[in-house]
């Protein structure tokens, strides 16, 4: 099936290329440009709107449709950041098989301390959106001698990188079995010698520096813990950059926690998210490369909508010009994750694309009026 769509803005995952032609056969794009040739299918009118490539958002927590969710907004991959065995199995096997829901990479089983976060968290879903038999014992880390053979087992369980969590329980308002720094090294150096990347949980400053301090990837969230404009800040975040650290930058998930009731499983203080929105702004300003994330989950941010709503977070209260959220969302996290594949639209890449009505490299809303969504070339009925 070899399909033109004809006549949209192209933005190509970097840079607004203007009005052109895409043409998609067997699941790639095949040719870009007005001068693209060759027989067509089929034909999609693009003219009025905006070709993207399809969405990635760069945190999540999957579960059993969330995935197809993800995708009806445009989102055709997602890096999830801790999947429990049994159902990230079954996940797997619905993205590989099928081409009505999203892609997607993870972590598995995630690195956190006898007791640690997230924990606390499991008896409280279990039942209502995680089944009693998904649920199984999850493996942690008892001091840095564990290390190696907890990455062995990430390996195992098909792990597409590692993910440590360096979590005292402040932000969650509660108090928490954390990792040590030396853990938190030693994981980050197994990992490493077994070729996978590692992205910190850290969502204070001081633990952002104990990541940092382990010499990890990325982290999965900005800190929300000092308050917009400190000086702390804008050093941690110089920190960052130089260390070629990339950040995930969630303000979904601490605009959506700061509006929860208090007794709400994860729930924060007041006040936050606009720590949160300093922490960005000052990455920003220091050049860090950001990636567009959620911590989506059944619950808030959703999926899908939530990464919509996150690039509007980041070009209004983050100051991103919405190219740049573009980016953060697309090639970004293509390029820090390792996936080659997809992110940008060129010939030779996977079809997973974005139509959309309106021009989002100037007002990130658009995203909200999608015209068409295509995963491994295949047109998702709306």
């Amino acid at each position: 099936m070899r399909t033109r769509i004809r006549g949209a803005r192209l933005f190509d995952g970097a840079h607004l290329r203007g009005i052109t032609d895409v043409v998609v056969e067997d699941g790639i794009v095949a040719a870009v440009g007005t001068e693209a040739g060759g027989r067509a299918d089929a034909e999609v009118d693009g003219r009025g709107g905006t070709l993207l490539p399809g969405l990635i958002d760069a945190h999540t927590h999957v579960f059993d449709g969330s995935l197809a969710e993800a995708l009806r907004y445009g989102v055709t991959t997602e890096i999830d950041m801790f999947c429990l065995p049994r159902p990230l199995a079954r996940h797997r096997r619905l993205a590989a098989d099928r081409d009505d829901v999203a892609d997607l990479r993870s972590a598995g089983t995630i690195a956190t301390a006898p007791g640690g976060h997230p924990t606390q968290l499991i008896a409280a879903l279990t039942g209502s959106v995680l089944d009693p038999g998904d649920v199984t014992e999850i493996d942690t880390v008892t001091g840095p001698a564990r290390a190696p053979a907890f990455v062995e087992a990430r390996i195992a369980e098909g792990a597409d990188f590692l993910k440590i969590v360096i979590d005292d329980g402040t932000v969650h308002g509660t108090d928490l079995p954390a990792m040590t720094p030396e853990t938190a090294a030693a994981l980050t150096a197994a990992a490493h010698d077994a070729g996978l990347r590692v992205v910190a949980h850290a969502i204070t400053a001081a633990e952002a520096a104990i990541a940092l301090d382990a010499g990890v990837d990325g982290l999965a969230h900005v800190w929300a813990d000092v308050p917009p404009e400190d000086p702390a800040s804008r050093r941690l975040a110089r920190r960052v950059r130089e260390q070629g650290v990339f950040v995930v930058t969630t303000l979904a998930y601490f605009e959506a926690i700061d509006v929860r009731q208090p007794g709400t499983a994860g729930c924060a203080h007041p006040g936050h998210y606009a720590n949160a929105v300093g922490a960005l702004r000052a990455l920003h300003r220091a050049g860090v490369p950001l990636l567009a994330g959620t911590d989506a989950t059944p619950f808030a941010p959703p999926h899908g909508s939530g990464l919509h709503r996150e690039l509007a977070l980041l070009t209004g209260a983050g100051g991103l010009r919405a190219e740049e959220a573009l980016a953060a969302a697309t090639s970004a996290v293509a390029d820090r994750f390792g996936l080659a594949d997809r992110g940008r639209i060129a010939p030779g890449l996977r079809a997973d694309l974005l139509l959309v009505d309106g021009d989002p490299t100037r007002d990130v809303s658009a995203l909200g009026d999608v015209t068409a969504v295509w995963r491994r070339g295949v047109r998702q009925p709306r």
